[in-house]
This record gives structure tokens, sequence and C-alpha cells, in this order.
């Protein structure tokens, strides 16, 4: 009864490697992200305010 085991391969015990060297092609600074935030909610207050 015993050997009706299914045995499965221990090598990564099915954690997933991401690796580090990776580059986006697209980089964006966090002051720019905070820029267009802050002016975001500037457009939206005036139109808020005009309609």
């Amino acid at each position: 009864m015993a050997d009706d085991k299914i045995r499965i391969p221990s090598g990564m015990g099915g954690l997933v490697r991401y690796f580090d060297d990776y580059k986006s092609k697209i980089m964006i600074k966090p002051e720019h992200v905070l820029f267009f935030i802050i002016l975001v909610i500037i457009v939206e207050f005036f139109l808020h305010r005009m309609g």
C-alpha cells in the first residue's frame, strides 16, 4: 500500500525565483508620479468648481 504514493521532485519546493537584474525600459522617477497626482487633483478641483 505504501508503494502507491505519488512522489514529486523536491528541487525548488514550489518556490518561484524572480531575478533582480531585470530592468524596465520605462523608468519613472517618484517626483514625476507625485507631480502628476498633484496635477490631476488640481484639474479635478477646477472642474468641480466650474461645473
